[in-house]
């Protein structure tokens, strides 16, 4: 249900966009500050919702991929609160902040949809928050393949799932090689 709510949500929110923007790797979509004047859908690529720290460590608060609604808290905001940062060539569908706002206050299907979707991304929050609250590699990850049946994403997937549990791709790697080489050692 949630999947075809989101679908409609989604074909809903491209039907108010006017246009598509496309951003290259490294390139700010915005910056802390700026005013919110439109929401991105991603069509394609990853872009990174960022706060830098007082120590120079970067935090990054949402890892947006294509389907997905970047900085949505913003809905209601004058200015974004951190910086957006496509981690890769990104394109993506912009909608007028107002369009939003205004579909959201006349539009009682539209409001559900975004409510339904703001509640899965927050229960999506939660489970990072969880999962990044773990000291060890093999906790994170033990917790992550929990929540995901039990199964590893493709190879070419795994700097993303070091991402998403908020360890260096190395460290990542390092885990899964030790448990490849035990199971190998536990094989009868």
């Amino acid at each position: 249900m949630i999947k075809i709510m989101s679908h409609i949500l989604m074909d809903h929110i491209r039907s108010l966009s006017t246009g598509r923007r496309a951003f290259g790797a490294g390139q700010h979509v915005f910056n802390q500050g700026d005013d919110v004047a439109s929401l991105y859908l991603v069509e394609s690529g990853v872009v990174h919702l960022v706060r830098h720290q007082t120590d120079g460590d970067v935090a990054v608060l949402q890892r947006a991929s294509p389907g997905l609604v970047l900085a949505e808290a913003s809905v209601f905001s004058s200015v974004y609160h951190c910086d957006a940062v496509a981690v890769t060539n990104v394109n993506a569908t912009s909608v007028p902040i107002k369009s939003i706002r205004h579909a959201l206050r006349g539009n009682p299907d539209f409001a559900e949809g975004w409510a339904s979707y703001l509640s899965y991304q927050l229960q999506q929050t939660r489970k990072r928050a969880e999962i990044a609250s773990l000291k060890t590699v093999a906790a994170r990850l033990e917790s992550w393949l929990a929540w995901n049946d039990g199964g590893l994403p493709s190879k070419g997937e795994w700097r993303a799932l070091a991402d998403d549990i908020g360890v260096s791709p190395e460290a990542l790697y390092r885990e899964l090689s030790r448990r490849r080489s035990s199971f190998v050692r536990d094989r009868p």
